[in-house]
């Protein structure tokens, strides 16, 4: 079986004839630390409504994955209890700005792999099987092996979903972009403290024709898999 192209702009997705578990839906970061009042992101003070928006429709992106056959990669972000992996630059700052990233929340450590503001939410828990990748970088591809996973099962091309857009998703997405991979951002599914920072992050891959990869909405990706 061949994969549907999605309708996307400025071109579809894939652009060449893939089996689907070639394809790969990639979840970004939907972790209680990010989409919980008493993660980390609620605790700065941080409206979350903008960014616990995108869980249905990251739902409908998992389901119509899940059922054509695609590859599902979730990753998560955090460090290890003794903070060794995170950059000495941003402990100092966020010593500046009385960060929390170590201390002692309602969820645990903040944004400590382990603790249960780590965990990806209910909503969009991971399915037997499924590919969880943890991570200390915003890039999904720096400082692990996603490369060397995607390799191994034939991926060649990835649609990108989850928080947020701006940073850990829109990083991710260029990083594959370089590494060769054909890139499909899903906006509706992805989300962002700000509206201005998801309209840039949007627009930033359309630039010179698609630079960077292509747009699609979720009902084109639902109805593209569906059809497949």
């Amino acid at each position: 079986m061949v994969l549907t192209e999605v309708k996307a702009d400025p071109y579809g997705w894939p652009i060449e004839p893939l089996e689907p578990r070639q394809a790969a839906l990639v979840v970004i970061d939907m972790q209680r630390d990010f989409c919980d009042p008493a993660g980390y992101v609620g605790q700065l003070g941080h409206e979350l409504a903008p960014l616990r928006a995108p869980i249905p429709a990251i739902q409908r992106c998992l389901e119509a994955a899940r059922q054509a056959g695609l590859t599902v990669i979730h990753t998560r972000q955090g460090y290890r209890p003794d903070l060794a992996d995170q950059p000495q630059w941003r402990a100092r700052l966020a010593e500046r700005r009385g960060g929390i990233v170590g201390q002692e929340g309602p969820l645990g450590r903040v944004l400590i792999r382990g603790e249960p503001g780590f965990d990806i939410i209910e909503a969009l828990a991971p399915a037997p099987g499924e590919i969880v990748l943890d991570k200390t970088a915003n890039g999904a591809f720096t400082g692990t092996n996603l490369q060397r996973i995607l390799t191994g099962l034939g991926v060649r091309a990835l649609a990108f979903t989850g928080n947020t857009i701006d940073v850990c998703v829109h990083t991710s997405l260029r990083e594959g972009n370089d590494r060769g991979y054909q890139c499909l951002l899903l906006p509706e599914a992805c989300g962002a403290i700000e509206q201005g920072l998801h309209d840039w992050s949007v627009q930033s891959v359309l630039v010179e024709e698609g630079v960077f990869g292509s747009v699609a909405s979720v009902d084109d990706f639902v109805s593209a898999l569906t059809a497949s």
